[in-house]
């Protein structure tokens, strides 16, 4: 059998690290994770790779819950990770919350044998 991997809340950062409407790069399990800070101090993050040409989306323009890919433009929802119609496609989307002034990304090193109660909960995930 093999031992379970870790899924757990890391604390990445300070709220002042991400400029606002900007982001922050944070190496993930399986690539790079882009952190943003939209309007309003909202929190979201997505893979650094845009679903169209795998353009790092970190370097993009944000724009209210939105951010442009810097290779052509795509617009991705920072909440869904969905790409403006009429494009299509869709980037994985990762739990972040802010408590305080903190930052903390929910990162899966890996996807065997964690217990429920490891996972973070729909209102951990809706104070992001």
């Amino acid at each position: 059998m093999t031992a379970p991997t870790p899924r757990r809340w890391v604390e990445i950062c300070r709220l002042s690290d991400i400029p606002k409407l900007g982001s922050r790069v944070i190496p993930g399990p399986e690539g790079n994770i882009a952190v943003f800070r939209a309007h309003r101090d909202r929190l979201f993050a997505l893979d650094d790779r845009c679903p169209h040409k795998g353009g790092p989306l970190s370097q993009g323009i944000v724009h209210g819950d939105w951010v442009a890919c810097p290779l052509h433009n795509w617009q991705i929802g920072l909440e869904s990770g969905e790409a403006k119609a009429p494009d299509k496609g869709c980037t994985r989307r990762h739990p972040v919350k802010a408590e305080g002034d903190r930052i903390w990304l929910w990162l899966d090193f890996g996807a065997v044998g964690v217990d429920a109660e490891d996972r973070p909960t729909a209102s951990a995930q809706a104070a992001a």
